[in-house]
């Protein structure tokens, strides 16, 4: 079963919108049929709005499905209501983050493209609290929570069950400066130090690489159980958008094998942010 309240969720809309499917019915004909509205039927199965026990026990009768998979799907929606140990810091950490948490907490596998700023799996906390300063109108409070939970989450590289967690880098985040040289000396040490846990890989696409697919900075989420499909994360200034068509998964692998393809090689990668870190430690 996934792990977190999140995934739980996920894998439970997935599961209901697959047995209507296979009815072949629409949620306007499964809402009349229940007394409900289509809509509420949609929102089950997008994972919208909070999803009871009792709804997925009608369901399931409606649909005509084992006893066991019931008992499933209903341990699934009240297991999904538990709030996940990111959830406490409040303002910190926006809701459609708060979403991409859950699922990173959960995931087998994850691929990252950077193409401003370092990964946040692997930033200091000094790097991290410099990006919520300038790019936020947060206060001081829910700085200090959302850097919380950035150096939190990196806790996951450490697990024994850690996901096979693969970065691509843009050399201009290597070299942009942020906050100052001292910042940036330590935050680059640390990206080589966290390159040496046994499920991390780190690529540096350098300025002379040539032509490379065009993207802006993307994940890409990889779940143990297969019936629970890849996904692809954007996020910008206010919310994000979660991919997870069978088309949109194949181009955007495409795309990062071709960065990957573009970018130097693990251990020159390496030495490039090793020869940064000596310029800043003149």
């Amino acid at each position: 079963m996934a792990g977190s309240p999140t995934a739980r969720r996920r894998r439970l809309s997935i599961e209901l919108k697959k047995l209507r499917e296979h009815s072949a019915l629409t949620c306007a004909q499964v809402g009349q049929a229940l007394d409900w509205s289509g809509s509420k039927v949609n929102r089950m199965e997008t994972g919208s709005g909070r999803v009871q026990p009792s709804d997925v026990d009608a369901l399931c009768r409606f649909y005509g499905t084992s006893d066991e998979l019931r008992e499933f799907l209903k341990s699934l929606a009240r297991e999904a209501k538990t709030r996940g140990w990111w959830q406490v810091h409040g303002a910190g950490v926006p809701e459609w983050f708060n979403i991409y948490i859950g699922l990173e907490q959960d995931a087998s596998t994850l691929r990252q493209y950077q193409c401003e700023v370092l990964p946040g799996l692997m930033q200091t906390e000094a790097y991290a609290r410099e990006l919520h300063t300038t790019g936020a109108h947060m206060s001081a409070e829910d700085i200090d929570r959302a850097v919380r939970v950035r150096l939190e989450r990196q806790e996951m590289l450490r697990r024994p069950d850690a996901p096979e967690a693969w970065f691509v880098v843009n050399e201009g985040a290597v070299r942009n400066v942020i906050g100052d040289r001292e910042v940036m000396r330590e935050q680059l040490e640390r990206i080589l130090e966290t390159t040496e846990l046994p499920s991390v890989t780190l690529q540096v696409l350098p300025f002379d690489s040539g032509t490379y697919p065009a993207t802006g900075s993307f994940t890409m989420l990889g779940f143990p159980a297969p019936e629970d499909p890849d996904l692809v994360y954007r996020d910008g200034i206010t919310d994000a958008v979660y991919l997870e068509g069978e088309h949109h998964v194949r181009e955007y692998t495409r795309a990062f094998d071709g960065l990957r393809a573009a970018a130097l090689s693990p251990q020159r990668s390496a030495r490039l942010i090793q020869s940064v870190v000596k310029e800043y430690s003149k």
